[in-house]
């Protein structure tokens, strides 16, 4: 079996331009996928994004601006470790590309990086697994972000 990419599309009733915000900044990107972020919205700006354990702790990921260019597209690495550089072979690097369709948004997701860390078969399978959950999950949660963003 393939690990090396996990792709999802979306369609959003809202602009480009909300679309990228949500996606983009920390105070919108807390509506639907992690519970705390702390991050610049600029190339090469370092951060992190924190979700939240039962026991109310926090587990925070190390999260990287690859690339923005609004309201097209936004791209990060995440989940490398603290105090290194994000690179191919210790993160995953995650894009969306948004298109615009009639008065909505496409949203495509592309996350890669599974082979590239250099995990064995089964390392990568249960990350890949757990990643395929994780989106599948949160990237349901992007239109109503998306509304909530408009207002």
């Amino acid at each position: 079996m393939e690990y090396a990419s996990i792709e999802r599309e979306i369609r959003i009733e809202a602009a480009p331009e909300v679309v990228f915000d949500v996606v983009s900044s920390p105070e919108h990107l807390k509506d639907w996928w992690p519970d705390e972020a702390e991050y610049g919205s600029v190339p090469g700006a370092a951060g992190r994004i924190g979700f939240r354990n039962e026991d109310g702790s926090v587990q925070w990921e190390q999260f990287t601006v690859v690339d923005a260019q609004p309201p097209r597209m936004f791209s990060f690495r995440w989940t490398h470790a603290e105090g290194e550089t994000a690179a191919q072979g210790n993160s995953f690097l995650v894009v969306f590309e948004l298109e615009p369709e009639g008065a909505g948004t496409v949203l495509r997701m592309t996350e890669t990086g599974f082979r590239e860390r250099g995990w064995t078969e089964a390392v990568a399978a249960q990350e890949h697994a757990a990643h395929v959950s994780g989106w599948d999950f949160f990237l349901p949660r992007l239109p109503a972000a998306a509304e909530k963003a408009a207002r």
